[in-house]
């Protein structure tokens, strides 16, 4: 039983040459802990100092310098050293090719629930004849 119909837009395709490890996982390895996502939000409101982005986070001090220098690797995170003050910024651009995923990734699944409603329509229909 074939339940994608052919009168359907095709699903979206990825990029020519791009492939998911290139792409997304390092972003989305940096968002994978509570303690950095927690940093992320913080900074998407502005820079802030070191302090004042983990500020309330219950972890120690190497382990903040761990959680930063991984957002920083990612590229998620821009420190700036100004004096003896490190101000953490959020690189937003970093985030659109995980984001693109994400949005291509629920197209599919969006395609594939509303395939599954049509066909489960078709097969009420059928059933209360």
């Amino acid at each position: 039983m074939t339940i994608l119909r052919d009168d359907v837009n095709p699903l979206p395709a990825a990029p020519t040459g791009v492939t998911v490890n290139t792409m997304v996982n390092d972003s989305f390895e940096a968002l994978a802990n509570p303690v950095r996502r927690g940093i992320v939000e913080q900074l998407a409101r502005g820079p802030l100092t070191v302090g004042a982005a983990t500020s309330g986070l219950a972890v120690s001090k190497p382990a903040i310098s761990r959680h930063v220098r991984v957002l920083e690797e990612a590229g998620v995170v821009v420190r700036t050293v100004q004096g003896r003050t490190h101000l953490l910024s959020l690189n937003v651009a970093a985030l659109d090719e995980p984001r693109d995923w994400l949005d291509r990734q629920r197209a599919v699944w969006e395609r594939l629930f509303d395939a599954v409603e049509d066909q489960l329509q078709v097969t009420r229909s059928g059933r209360s004849r």
